[in-house]
């Protein structure tokens, strides 16, 4: 029985960003968007334009050349406006995007959750802030020893998180900010792991 067919086949989120990369339209981001797969949940980030490009074009059309008169400087705080003006400004261009893909994004993860049988969440970037759309929240059950308990405990008495789960959640996100790299070597040996399981003997 010739297996080199079956061994060579994609895995499940090769599979998804093979689709997605064919059914998202081209205009929708710059670049290809993150895809990021799950037992649960597929999620989709995608890079918007934003709008700080245009902004800069006005400013240098407006500022005449060779003008270095003192008095004509902008205040001290110029600066924090106009990131936050910045902020204000790509959050808009992330809404926008969100009400004019609605219909298109709910048809696509409709069919996705056919094919797939996981939930799909979507999110964008844009000036280097990340807004989610929607996101999954799964309960997840875990058996923790008082010592670990006594973690949580000391982050919900400190007001850093609501409840144990918050403060659980809170721990997680910690590792995953701070071990990105072993986390990545982790990822890369899982994959490789079923690559091998992949490529062995079929019943």
């Amino acid at each position: 029985m010739n297996t080199s067919k079956e061994s060579a086949a994609p895995s499940a989120a090769e599979q998804l960003r093979g689709w997605f990369t064919g059914r998202l339209p081209d205009d929708w981001f710059e670049g290809a968007p993150e895809i990021v797969v799950d037992r649960e949940e597929i999620t989709i980030i995608g890079h918007l334009a934003g709008p700080a490009e245009a902004a800069a074009g006005q400013q240098a059309e407006a500022a005449e050349p060779g003008d270095q008169d003192a008095e004509a400087a902008p205040p001290a705080d110029a600066a924090a406006e106009a990131d936050s003006a910045a902020a204000a400004a790509a959050l808009g261009r992330a809404r926008r995007f969100r009400e004019e893909t609605r219909d298109a994004r709910i048809e696509m993860a409709r069919e996705v959750e056919h094919m797939f049988d996981r939930k799909v969440s979507w999110g964008v970037i844009c000036e280097g802030r990340k807004v989610m759309f929607t996101t999954l929240s799964v309960p997840v059950m875990t058996r923790l020893r008082q010592s670990e308990r006594r973690v949580l405990d000391t982050l919900v008495d400190a007001g850093v998180a609501r409840s144990r789960s918050d403060a659980l959640a809170w721990c997680v996100r910690l590792v995953g900010e701070h071990e990105d790299a072993w986390l990545s070597e982790l990822r890369d040996a899982l994959r490789r792991v079923e690559q091998v399981r992949s490529a062995g003997p079929q019943a």
